[in-house]
């Protein structure tokens, strides 16, 4: 049983201790993420971004709806000064020619009279002078010549784009605002630590006030405090003015009230680096879609010279104004080929193709930015570190030596200007702490940033 409980422990430690450390989304404060879900909501350039992709969503719809039929109505009236029809002579001979027909149904000779008791019929006009016409009409793109279809491919790539573009922008506004929270976490901390100072400038004043009167001191001892308590003072209302702009600062990001805000009590708490495997940032994703976007764009301009077939149908609704030569209904199938356009989509493909190049370029150089960041990040990170230990030191070399220097001083070994020399380094000490903390941070988030594992 003691083997089983000793195997159980060995195994909880090694998983304690190879396991992976936590995630900078599982470091966040709660209030943190709070405040950064109402800065994404709040931004306007991301607002921008997703009206730009919605934008684009359109554009494939648009051309989708190439391939769709067009359907159209139409009605007019139309009223000629007179109506049209048949010469003279057209006319007389229609009518000798209705009267032939009439003798030969009849049965009277060819040579006899016609008969007057018989109407005759008389030429219709070839149009009325009162037209009243309504028809509807049918167009169809049957084949884009590819145009269409590139449109699509293209305007889908630039949606991919701009959505990648906006989640760049949404990790810039939480890097900056972790940092400003991380800062006013810094404001805290060193207030705490002036009020740490404060405590033992009371200390001291009280002391000096008792050495004054039994005799042991003298009021240049009490004015020293007074000095020191003057500047602690100066040093509480710049933090305190650090901690309103702060504030500010966070309200105009997150839109969060400022009454939330100065309750805040963040914490500098030191943030664990793994190493983390880079994966593509959101701005080399965003570039590396609007090169394929415009690739198509190109295609697209190089197939307007590609024929393209499309159907035509019209029917008429109404016979009664319609002319001997209109007809009631028609449909057909037609093509249009462009041979020769002056060469404009040559120079239109030409142009998106040097665009793409241009991406391109953009591409190579944000990467290798991203990898000096890393490594910019990566030093950062250890000389953070580095200060942290050395910080942690000082502030135990600064406690020993002030109190020694403290009790020297009531034991009248020391002097009062000593005892203040002391206790500045301990504050100093304690600052670097601070800062250095908050430099850790920064180089974590700067990092994660950078390698493209900032999740929140």
């Amino acid at each position: 049983m003691k083997i089983n409980s000793l195997k159980i422990s060995i195994l909880c430690f090694l998983y304690a201790v190879l396991a992976p450390l936590p995630s900078l989304a599982q470091e966040l404060d709660p209030a943190l993420e709070i405040l950064i879900q109402k800065g994404l909501e709040k931004s306007r350039s991301i607002n921008i971004n997703q009206l730009n992709a919605q934008q684009a969503q359109v554009d494939q719809n648009l051309a989708k709806a190439v391939f769709l039929p067009k359907i159209t109505l139409n009605g007019s009236y139309t009223r000629l000064n007179d109506d049209i029809t048949f010469d003279d002579d057209t006319q007389n001979l229609l009518l000798a020619t209705q009267k032939l027909l009439i003798k030969e149904a009849a049965g009277i000779p060819f040579n006899a009279a016609f008969p007057a008791n018989i109407p005759l019929q008389e030429v219709n006009p070839l149009q009325n002078k009162n037209i009243l016409k309504s028809s509807v009409d049918v167009d169809w793109v049957l084949f884009s010549g590819f145009e269409a279809t590139n449109a699509i491919k293209a305007a889908r790539h630039k949606e991919a784009s701009l959505n990648y573009a906006g989640m760049a922008e949404k990790d810039r506004i939480v890097v900056n605002i972790i940092e400003t929270y991380d800062k006013l976490a810094l404001v805290n901390a060193s207030e705490q630590v002036l009020a740490a100072s404060e405590d033992y400038l009371r200390d001291q004043e009280y002391f000096v006030k008792k050495a004054i009167e039994n005799g042991l001191g003298t009021p240049i001892h009490r004015k020293r405090i007074e000095l020191a308590q003057q500047q602690l003072a100066a040093r509480q209302l710049e933090f305190s003015h650090n901690k309103t702009l702060l504030i500010e600062v966070l309200q105009q990001l997150t839109g969060e009230e400022k009454e939330i805000l100065q309750a805040l009590a963040p914490n500098l708490t030191a943030l664990p680096s793994n190493e983390m495997a880079t994966e593509k940032r959101n701005e080399i994703k965003a570039l590396e879609e609007a090169e394929r976007a415009t690739a198509y764009k190109a295609k697209m301009d190089r197939n307007h010279t590609v024929p393209k077939v499309a159907l035509k149908g019209h029917y008429e609704f109404r016979e009664n104004d319609l002319s001997l030569f209109d007809p009631r209904w028609y449909a057909g199938v037609g093509i249009k080929w462009t041979l020769f356009d002056g060469g404009q989509s040559r120079l239109k493909s030409q142009k998106s193709k040097l665009e793409g190049e241009k991406y391109r370029e953009q591409i190579e150089e944000a990467e290798e930015l991203i990898a000096l960041s890393i490594v910019k990040a990566e030093l950062s990170y250890e000389a953070s570190l580095q200060n942290s230990r050395i910080a942690q030191k000082e502030i135990e070399l600064a406690e020993a030596t002030f109190e020694l220097v403290n009790k020297q001083h009531k034991n009248d070994l020391a002097s009062i200007t000593e005892v203040l020399d002391a206790l500045k380094d301990l504050e100093r000490a304690n600052f670097q702490l601070q800062e250095s903390y908050f430099g850790q941070r920064r180089a974590v988030t700067t990092l994660l940033h950078a390698k493209g594992l900032l999740n929140y």
